[in-house]
């Protein structure tokens, strides 16, 4: 298949400066990006607050057009009314009507995309099932704590079973359960040849999932590819073996390939996690004084801190009657805390070498004191086994919510 053909968006030297009153040009959110993204696709948007992600998002909804530059959705305009309706979409807020129930909030958006009755009912059913709102979908959405509605806001963005799904911050409310059903929902639908954009803070949450990223900062992009190619560290070289003895971890170098076979053993280049390299690419834009109209570093308010001025003020207060003395002591108390806690913080931690032999001590007298506490505490481990079964429960919810929703998209 032709690259072209291939591609759902295609974004060439995309533009966008916001100007004031007078037509004066006053930020430049977004500048000169070039990307594609192709079908099947999970693309990963990231960057820092004010980077150009939601005036990107914007463009490619048409609710805002390019200062300068080319953008392509499906081959067309993205105020195209035609490719709209190939597209669902998940704001980074959830707003919707809230005296309306789950049910009737899916219902009027499939009113929108024209679905016929029947198939407006089977998709609102599916779909309630599907993110875990069954049993409140008659409930008013104004009732909702924030990750109920943003279940109900992911559903609404599905259904019209769009070709390209665009994401903002799917995954904010949610808990960790929820988090986890929506990584897998975007797997399948990529598994299903759907397109799908997903920008987020949650880097973990994208790591997971994408196959392409972008970074941006101050309207540019920064650093884009694949998690391996970006997250690759190729000068160092990791050795994974199973759990190794004392004697061996003596003589590693020289007895490894004595001890193991090829195939106990593999040998990778270690990765940076996408936390690490997201924040390493925003430190060196910043090193190279790149503007940008979103949020910066800052320092903690004046008044926020504890101070001898502010002790000073007090103790001439109390001199004078104004404030008694308990208040002054806690002011004191408050603000040696502080500087206590400073300096912990500040303080390198101590490097002590112990020998091999109080090490092997110390660990034979913490392996007791872990038997002998867990054969004291068998309550607990029956706590832990009910984990356990709530985890297992867990997985075949999702399990199931998966299949529901492969039938609401249809196919195998």
């Amino acid at each position: 298949m032709d690259v072209q053909e291939d591609a759902v968006i295609e974004a060439a030297g995309l533009t966008k400066v916001f100007k004031d009153f007078w037509g004066r040009p006053k930020a430049k959110a977004v500048n000169g990006l070039d990307f594609t993204v192709k079908k099947g696709e999970v693309f990963g948007l990231l960057g820092p607050n004010g980077s150009g992600k939601s005036t990107t998002i914007k463009m490619l909804l048409g609710l805002l057009y390019p200062s300068r530059g080319a953008l392509q959705i499906f081959n067309k305009s993205p105020r195209d009314v035609k490719t709209k309706q190939r597209i669902g979409y998940l704001p980074e807020e959830t707003y919707l009507y809230k005296y309306l129930s789950a049910g009737e909030t899916i219902d009027f958006f499939g009113s929108l995309f024209q679905l016929s009755g029947a198939e407006k009912k089977k998709r609102t059913q599916q779909l309630l099932e599907m993110v875990g709102l069954k049993n409140a979908g008659k409930r008013s959405v104004g009732e909702f704590s924030k990750g109920m509605a943003r279940r109900v806001g992911l559903a609404q963005a599905l259904v019209n079973d769009p070709d390209l799904i665009i994401l903002d911050e799917p995954t904010s409310g949610l808990d960790p359960v929820g988090c986890r059903e929506v990584k897998n929902l975007i797997k399948t639908l990529a598994e299903r040849g759907k397109t799908v954009i997903l920008s987020s803070h949650l880097l973990a949450d994208v790591e997971d999932v994408v196959d392409r990223v972008v970074v941006l900062y101050g309207g540019k992009i920064r650093a884009q590819g694949t998690t391996d190619e970006l997250l690759l560290v190729e000068d160092k070289t990791t050795i994974t073996t199973p759990k190794m003895s004392k004697d061996v971890l003596d003589r590693v170098l020289k007895i490894l390939h004595e001890e193991y076979s090829a195939e106990d053993m593999e040998i990778t280049h270690p990765r940076l996690d996408l936390e690490s390299f997201f924040l390493d690419v925003v430190k060196r834009a910043r090193t190279e004084s790149a503007d940008t109209a979103g949020a910066e570093s800052g320092e903690v308010a004046e008044y926020l801190k504890s101070s001898e001025k502010q002790v000073s003020e007090m103790a001439e207060k109390v001199i004078a009657g104004d404030v008694d003395e308990e208040k002054l002591a806690a002011a004191k108390a408050e603000k040696e805390a502080s500087e206590k806690l400073a300096t912990m913080v500040n303080a390198p931690e101590p490097e002590v070498a112990e020998e091999p032999e109080q090490a092997e001590a110390k660990q034979e007298v913490n392996t007791e004191a872990l038997s002998s506490l867990v054969e004291e505490s068998p309550e607990e481990v029956s706590e832990e086994s009910a984990a356990e079964e709530k985890e297992k429960a867990s997985e075949k919810d999702l399990s199931e919510a998966n299949e529901n929703l492969k039938k609401l998209l249809g196919g195998d």
